[in-house]
């Protein structure tokens, strides 16, 4: 492919607007540009990237009997009404109307449909199990897109649903789409963790994400790429070394969540789903009196914590919570922070958000700052973490405002309903398997599995006649990959810092992209230095025919740009090998430059081929 038929519109700056490198350099390298807030479009280089990540999912995903179909992206809404997603789901949906004010939606996702498609299709048992899936774009209504394709308005979704008739059934394709995904994402060439993921809107019990792993901004060898002039990164001066540590923190640490992971198990969690490993202790601690103190202007557990002298894990933090219309108590010892997806998964409620003042008021008598669990009406759900259970001899609010009380026990002084794991894990903690302590890392969720169980088919009447004739609902999975947002994966993990030393002993760096081999948009990028010279553009022509005999897909420059500019474009289009050719073209010798590593190498043209192959084992 010549480069002058591309459109592939370079920048010499970064964007203003971009506030993580991914989407910087997805803008500056001329692989996307903004349509509107949240939209983009996807120029010629990162279509090719997306279509190579899509046949990867295809060929793993037939690996597994799963197969592809296409449904609207435009939605009746009387789908999302018999589920009850529509008026729940939230602000993110598009609605609209047709002309005959017919309500519609823009399918941010389409368990609905899908359901209703088997439903009208399958009636028997017999004919399932079924594992469909599709690749297509997705609307969701963001109040602020940002961080270019990792949060967007429209985005490209794979999303797959299986249907089956017992749930033996379900985790034997739930199991085999895990495995499909590990094999996705290592052919892709990430660094991703399967963590302990949460259903959310979704609905459903069983559920892992797939999080693709923000590097360490500290370990400069996962960042730069030095020139063949730069034998050791201790050459590179302090001073140059401190601007590029300057550059690499101007950008945010992209990734949503924060993943929590054990550095001696397998272990791996959300942060919204991590736990610790909890023992409770048998050691006994004799109980002191009750006494009730005064605490003027004291409100939170580190003001309490201070003007009392005691420390703030001797303290219990006592926080109420709106359940569905249920005013919930929920304890926790006052150095932890609750965790409220947690909450709301033990709950089961559909809406659980912090109590307004005036319904605390009618529960405690007092106002936020001197909330306590002593002396509580019995009909009020309290829920404690389960930590609160091995402490004694606590501190409390009074309810009542401007005291507390010292020495507060379980049981004597207050009743707990039931002990759950509630708080936040933190960093440093040990695993709950034992097998090591928790680290946390940032990341990108790529990809998310479900069982969904019987959520859309029991709401929407998706029934099968069973073995005995009985109807019974289908059983479900749902399937996601997040195909747009890979490209901003894959530049978090393959941005590189090129460093080079100038003829006069000046040392400058650039951003580059570094796409690994199985997703670059083209394997080869050959550049004649000049266009004019007749040689070099003959043998260009020859090389790329050879490599594209070869099997090799070849972008080449054949700009009249000067060679400067070539080479910048090239930095920043990322293909994995470059082969300039330049002076030697007489004689048939080219240079080969290795992006990953910065090697470079002269090769003749005949031995070009094979060598290529070599270097790509």
């Amino acid at each position: 492919m010549k480069q002058s038929k591309m459109l592939i519109p370079t920048l010499r700056e970064m964007p203003s607007d971009a506030q993580v490198i991914s989407h910087a350099l997805l803008v500056r390298a001329g692989y996307v540009r903004q349509v509107s807030a949240g939209i983009y479009a996807y120029l010629p280089l990162a279509n090719r990237v997306l279509e190579k990540f899509k046949n990867i999912m295809r060929e793993e995903f037939e690996a597994i009997g799963a197969v592809e179909l296409l449904a609207p992206a435009l939605l009746t809404a009387d789908l999302w009404k018999e589920s009850g997603r529509y008026e729940t789901y939230g602000a993110d949906l598009y609605k609209l109307k047709n002309r005959d004010s017919s309500d519609f939606i823009l399918g941010p996702t389409h368990e609905e449909t899908m359901t209703a498609l088997v439903r009208n299709a399958i009636t028997s048992y017999k004919k399932l199990p079924l594992n469909i899936y599709q690749i297509q774009p997705k609307y969701r209504d963001e109040k602020r897109p940002r961080y270019g394709l990792l949060r967007g308005r429209e985005f490209i979704m794979k999303d797959g649903y299986s249907f089956h008739a017992n749930y033996e059934s379900l985790d034997e394709t739930y199991l085999d789409y895990k495995q499909a995904y590990e094999n996705i994402f290592t052919r892709a060439g990430l660094d991703f963790k399967g963590i302990i993921g949460d259903g959310g809107a979704m609905g459903g019990k069983d559920s892992q994400e797939f999080m693709a792993i923000t590097p360490d901004r500290t370990d400069l060898s996962q960042w730069l790429i030095l020139d063949k002039s730069i034998a050791d990164i201790s050459e590179i001066p302090d001073f140059v070394i401190k601007d590029i540590k300057q550059e690499l923190s101007n950008w945010l640490i992209a990734g949503e969540d924060t993943i929590a992971y054990s550095d001696g198990s397998d272990y791996a969690a959300n942060l919204e789903m991590a736990s610790t490993e909890f023992v409770k202790p048998t050691a006994y601690t004799e109980h002191l009196e009750l006494t009730k103190v005064a605490t003027p202007d004291v409100k939170t557990i580190e003001e309490v914590s201070a003007f009392l002298d005691v420390p703030t894990e001797q303290t219990i933090k006592t926080l109420v919570y709106n359940a569905d219309g249920e005013i919930v108590v929920v304890l926790l010892r006052g150095d932890d922070e609750l965790n409220e997806v947690k909450l709301t998964n033990h709950l089961g409620a559909d809406f659980v958000e912090p109590a307004t003042e005036e319904e605390t008021i009618k529960v405690f008598g007092a106002t936020f700052g001197s909330l306590g669990p002593v002396g509580l009406p019995e009909d009020v759900k309290v829920i404690a973490d389960r930590v609160v259970e091995t402490i004694v001899n606590v501190t409390v609010g009074a309810n009542e405002d401007g005291f507390h009380y010292q020495n507060a026990n379980l049981d004597r002084d207050f009743k707990v309903t039931e002990f759950v794991d509630l708080r936040t894990a933190k960093e440093g903690e040990p695993a709950p398997d034992g097998g090591g302590h928790l680290k946390f890392a940032r990341g990108i969720e790529i990809g998310h599995i479900f069982k969904l169980g019987t959520r859309y088919s029991e709401s929407m009447g998706a029934n099968v006649l069973d073995e005995n004739g009985k109807a019974k609902p289908i059983i479900m999975g749902s399937y996601g990959i997040g195909v747009s947002r890979m490209l901003s994966a894959i530049l978090e993990q393959f941005a590189r810092i090129n460093v080079e030393k100038t003829f006069k002993g000046d040392y400058k760096f650039s951003w580059s992209m570094n796409f690994p081999k199985g997703l670059a948009p083209f394997d080869v990028h050959v550049i004649p230095v000049n266009v004019k010279d007749e040689t070099a553009v003959a043998l260009s022509a020859e090389i790329v025919e050879t490599l594209t005999k070869s099997g090799l897909q070849v972008l080449e420059d054949d700009r009249a740009e000067r060679v400067g500019v070539k080479f910048a474009d090239s930095d920043l289009i990322g293909l994995p090998v470059r082969v300039t050719v330049g002076k030697k073209a007489a004689d048939r010798i080219v240079e080969v430059k290795i992006r990953a590593t910065g090697d470079t190498l002269e090769v003749n043209v005949d031995d070009l081929a094979e060598t290529l192959a070599i270097l790509n084992q």
